[in-house]
């Protein structure tokens, strides 16, 4: 079964987006870019909510950038080839290899995982993420900390009641001193009912 992974930057206080909304501390290095890069070829569709998409729609035109440099140009040819599932209750259309979703984030994260294909089901921002957590789809947390603390905004964690217990699965530190922290929801397995 195809796994679910919610994947985003974030500062070391837990934040994607500042409170002013601002997020260029997320800029990535060459280093932290080919990383990105490595990442989202292992990708099979990527998820996201309407700020993320829009936030994202340079990169349907970027080809056509002549100051681009060629990890950036194959960052491009990548993203533009992947599909891509909208959710939003505010756009009509959407651009590129991209669809609007019919339905919610778990229907589609069932029927996507239903069908046959490869790569990872991405999901990209946070609200996107809370939903699919909520209903206990998402597989790995892969969390991008930059070192700064930005004082609140959208956090990267849902909230939620729920405890969720994570097997650290991979760390990496960037000479930067950004950190990639990946983990594993752990299952707990379904006891059977004794018979009486």
């Amino acid at each position: 079964m195809r796994s679910v992974t919610y994947s985003m930057s974030a500062s070391l206080d837990g934040y994607i987006v500042g409170p002013d909304g601002e997020f260029a501390w997320t800029a990535p290095d060459e280093e932290v870019f080919r990383f990105w890069l490595d990442e989202i070829r292992e990708v099979g569709v990527h998820l996201l909510g309407r700020r993320l998409y829009e936030t994202m729609l340079y990169w349907e035109t970027a080809d056509q950038d002549q100051s681009l440099d060629d990890s950036m140009l194959e960052w491009a040819a990548i993203w533009n080839q992947l599909p891509k599932v909208v959710f939003s209750t505010t756009l009509s259309e959407v651009q590129g290899n991209a669809r609007l979703a019919s339905d919610g984030p778990a229907a589609e994260i069932e029927r996507l995982r239903a069908e046959p294909g490869e790569g990872d089901i991405a999901i990209g921002g946070a609200t996107l993420a809370a939903e699919a957590a909520a209903a206990g789809l998402i597989d790995e947390y892969r969390v991008v900390v930059h070192p700064v603390l930005v004082g609140g905004g959208i956090p990267f964690f849902p909230r939620s009641e729920d405890r969720v217990d994570l097997e650290l699965v991979e760390t990496r530190t960037f000479g930067s001193g950004v950190v990639h922290l990946r983990y594993r929801v752990v299952r707990q397995p379904v006891r059977p009912v004794p018979r009486a």
